[in-house]
């Protein structure tokens, strides 16, 4: 599942020790949706992903998600658990390929349009296959 809005809150870092002596550490994040009537959900980070996204207060993100719940003491709790992070940017999405060229706003609007096609001397409504 993906989220995708702005961080508009970043909540202290949360460590601690495990049963097995093993030390962790988590990072908890409120995003907030656009819309008409934004909704804000708090997710997490946990361990070495907490480092490799860097995730600060104002950023545009598009968030990978698990969303898992589970019963202790007859009270449910719900985890939302960040596996990736994009960060978006204000530019176009890059290419796949890094060899391919790149299209002028011209040629997209041309191959979104059709404006490129000709019909040639059949002026029928046809398609050519």
């Amino acid at each position: 599942m993906e989220i995708s809005g702005k961080v508009v809150e970043v909540l202290q870092k949360v460590t601690g020790t495990g049963k097995t002596g093993n030390t962790w550490q988590k990072q908890e994040y409120i995003l907030e949706q656009p819309g008409t009537y934004p909704k804000k959900v708090m997710f997490s980070l946990w361990g070495e992903k907490i480092d490799q996204f860097t995730i600060q207060n104002g950023d545009e993100l598009t968030v990978s998600v698990d969303v898992e719940s589970r019963e202790y003491n007859g009270r449910w709790y719900t985890d939302v658990k960040a596996w990736n992070v994009q960060k978006k940017s204000g530019s176009a999405p890059q290419a796949q390929n890094a060899n391919a060229p790149a299209l002028s706003t011209e040629e997209v609007d041309t191959i979104l349009t059709g404006d490129d096609f000709s019909a040639g001397d059949n002026s029928s409504d046809d398609l050519p296959f």
